[in-house]
């Protein structure tokens, strides 16, 4: 799953950010401290808090050189004053190796809110290391999960456990996932612009118009790009829900009772597209890579499938040149009504937490609006919120996350579900691998196969 937060450093860093007064904006040093933030309690604790790659010190961004606040400082200025007798003690955990280092936390009780993976929580309630927090969502008449994007809030498995009624945690950060396609490329070669919601066929055809020498600038165009190696495989995901291919029905609760939906014709309309689309991307893609230019000056990819629009974005913010922004334009999803694959990462509660009620009170804060709006400012991540009014107005690639993110309901193939992560996703890549080099196999024994696989699965279950 992508990540947007830059890590700090490749080892396990441990501080200790203490307020020491009230009202008077806790312990901050900083000169920007607030004086019109009221507390929200006098409680005293002591919260644990594990972060997954965020940013604790003030930095510099690398693409727009612009100064960020980082977290410590972000406490100073903003928990501290609302929680003066709450002391919290971070730790900052790579990404990669987060789902480790987290585990361990959790089965040795050292810790009491997690923010990591969705993937990664979801496997944490099954294994009973994560509370519930239905009785505190039951007991706090002031909190209401109105305030969070639809489709997320309902039905995540980010946040909401297989048996899809036991809230455990509260949606922070989004993923951007859209696509994207570059306007001047598509005047260059006289096609007309993508839809708004493009069907996998339109994608197909324009791809294939503008794949070859561009009649303008005479250089190599490719007509598509999407990530031929994610581990997600998000952009199989979209294509899933474009044909109506479910893949299995069941519940992940009871993964022995699973029926598995691998290998019917709405599938083979997936792979027939994965296999002709093969065709347009620059061959670097079977590996992530060859869309190192895309959304900048010197691109030559006509479309990309679950793109972010970061570089785009970033440059808009380093010089605020409009030239490139109105150049790169987001749309929907492939699915229906847009949807796709979103990525979606929470905080969590530990089961065995300390402090329960001042551990809510962090969790709220920490998935609320002054934090998604600090993380949006200073590091570009996108919001779970249903209002972030704090998205630049420009920002037309997060806006179009939000909303493929609030259609887009968690599925039977998607990342939570074992089967899906450890077997569908490499075999999706493989396929994808192989088309791209002419050698794809049959598709209907491909997944006759996938399914007596997963059949298999499910009965050792």
């Amino acid at each position: 799953m992508k990540k947007f937060l830059a890590v700090f450093s490749g080892l396990l860093l441990v501080f200790t950010l203490a307020a020491c007064s009230s009202s008077s904006g806790g312990g901050s040093k900083n000169n920007n401290k607030k004086s019109d933030i009221e507390v929200v309690s006098d409680m005293e604790a002591t919260v644990r808090v594990s972060l997954a790659g965020w940013q604790l010190e003030d930095g510099i961004d690398a693409i727009t050189g612009i100064d960020n606040i980082g977290f410590e400082t972000f406490l100073k200025e903003e928990f501290y004053p609302r929680y003066p007798n709450i002391k919290l003690e971070v730790y900052q955990v790579p990404w990669e190796n987060a789902q480790a280092k987290q585990t361990a936390m959790l089965q040795s009780d050292d810790v009491d809110l997690i923010y990591s993976g969705g993937a990664f929580a979801a496997q944490w309630m099954e294994q009973g290391l994560l509370r519930s927090i239905d009785d505190l969502l039951t007991n706090d008449t002031g909190f209401n999960g109105d305030m969070y994007l639809k489709g997320i809030w309902e039905n995540s498995y980010s946040t909401v456990a297989y048996d899809g009624n036991t809230r455990f945690g509260l949606p922070a950060i989004l993923g951007k996932r859209v696509t994207i396609y570059d306007k001047k490329m598509f005047e260059d070669w006289g096609v007309e612009p993508l839809s708004e919601n493009p069907t996998p066929e339109e994608i197909l055809d324009k791809a294939k118009q503008m794949t070859g020498k561009n009649p303008v600038t005479g250089e190599d165009n490719y007509g598509l790009w999407w990530s031929g190696n994610a581990l997600n495989a998000s952009t199989f995901v979209a294509l899933t829900h474009a044909y109506g291919a479910v893949g299995a029905v069941g519940a992940l609760d009871d993964l022995k009772n699973i029926e598995w939906k691998l290998n019917e014709p709405e599938m083979v309309k997936v792979l027939e597209w994965i296999k002709a689309a093969a065709k347009y991307p620059p061959v670097e893609f079977v590996n992530g890579q060859g869309a190192e230019n895309f959304g900048i000056e010197t691109n030559n990819i006509a479309i990309a499938l679950d793109h972010s629009g970061g570089a785009t974005m970033g440059e808009y913010r380093a010089n605020k040149d409009q030239e490139l922004l109105n150049r790169f334009v987001p749309v929907l999803n492939l699915g229906p009504k847009g949807q796709g694959w979103v990525a979606m990462d929470p905080f969590v509660m530990a089961k065995n937490a300390k402090n329960v009620e001042a551990s809510w009170e962090v969790m709220k804060f920490l998935a609320g609006y002054e934090t998604q709006k600090w993380n949006y400012e200073n590091f570009q991540a996108t919001p779970t919120l249903a209002e972030a009014d704090f998205v630049l107005p420009e920002d037309k690639f997060v806006k179009k996350a939000m909303e493929v993110a609030d259609v887009s309901p968690s599925v039977m193939m998607d990342e939570a579900n074992p089967f899906f992560s450890s077997e569908i996703a490499p075999a999706i890549n493989g396929f994808i691998s192989q088309a791209a080099n002419d050698q794809a196999p049959d598709i209907q024994k491909f997944l006759d196969d996938l399914q007596k696989r997963a059949v298999d699965w499910s009965a050792r279950q």
